[in-house]
């Protein structure tokens, strides 16, 4: 259950307090290179995941929780300091914490959780070129943000499809018992 891979994830969850700390104490630039350090430690478990063939469940779970309380703690931080409107951080506030409130009902109800996808890794490097355009003060890093959050609800609606099909319960077609030809 616990291996390389999962503890990896786990310094990611002690990373956003580190976040904060960094941002807090107004050095917002270096608060970025702590959310980059974070990402680059979800590249490697997962590589390392793969390449090692030490998937396991609670990774499959915890590692996009992970993902999801750090940007929730890059976009309350965001938003407070006025860099972004309250509506994109509501938008993507709502987007993750049904993610993370999903995940984690049907993990406990025993179905199977969907694991990362190319569409969602992609959605999480368009967050960070945002981020970054965002905390650099970048022309069209704003509208740029709007993009992204659009792309994020149609990846949000992709795992959907995805989980219900993983989890769809066998269609039961009833058999005529066959008469014997006598």
């Amino acid at each position: 259950m616990w291996n390389l891979p999962n503890l990896l994830t786990v310094c990611r969850f002690f990373l956003i307090p580190v976040y904060l700390l960094v941002f807090e104490a107004g050095y917002v630039r270096s608060a970025f290179f702590v959310l980059l350090l974070a990402g680059m430690t979800d590249v490697l478990d997962g590589y390392i995941a793969r390449k090692k063939k030490l998937v396991t469940q609670l990774g499959s779970m915890l590692d996009p929780l992970a993902d999801k309380m750090m940007m929730i703690t890059v976009i309350l931080s965001l938003v407070w300091s006025r860099m972004i409107s309250w509506e994109a951080a509501l938008a993507m506030f709502l987007r993750d914490a049904g993610m993370i409130v999903g995940s984690a009902i049907f993990h406990f109800r025993g179905k199977q959780t969907v694991p990362a996808n190319a569409m969602g890794k992609l959605t999480t490097v368009l967050y960070y070129v945002a981020i970054l355009l965002i905390i650099f003060q970048l022309p069209y890093a704003n509208a740029y943000l709007w993009f992204v959050i659009i792309v994020s609800f149609v990846t949000s609606t992709i795992y959907a499809f995805q989980f219900y099909f993983l989890n769809k319960p066998e269609d039961k077609v009833a058999v005529e018992p066959q008469k014997p030809n006598i």
